[in-house]
């Protein structure tokens, strides 16, 4: 007698990916994706500036750093100011 065959489970469905943003609010004017981070790798360094009212900061950044941290940095930055 032979041996019944096991049934194969189906392959894991693949989770789409979405890249992250690089465009936030602003805390100063609250304006909606109106924050541009541009990163410079070369000289380790993210900048965010707001397009409505021109505020600016800059911080340093690492290999593994992304738009969202020196968003976060920024928001961190302005918290620790307003104390």
């Amino acid at each position: 007698m032979g041996r019944r065959k096991k049934a194969r489970k189906a392959p894991p469905k693949k989770k789409n990916v979405e890249p992250l943003d690089s465009q936030f609010n602003c805390p100063f004017c609250n304006h909606e994706k109106s924050c541009e981070v541009k990163m410079d790798r070369e000289r380790n360094t993210g900048m965010i500036t707001c397009t409505v009212c021109l505020e600016a900061f800059q911080t340093t950044i690492n290999y593994l750093s992304e738009p969202i941290d020196v968003y976060g940095d920024w928001i961190d930055a302005c918290e620790s100011a307003n104390q």
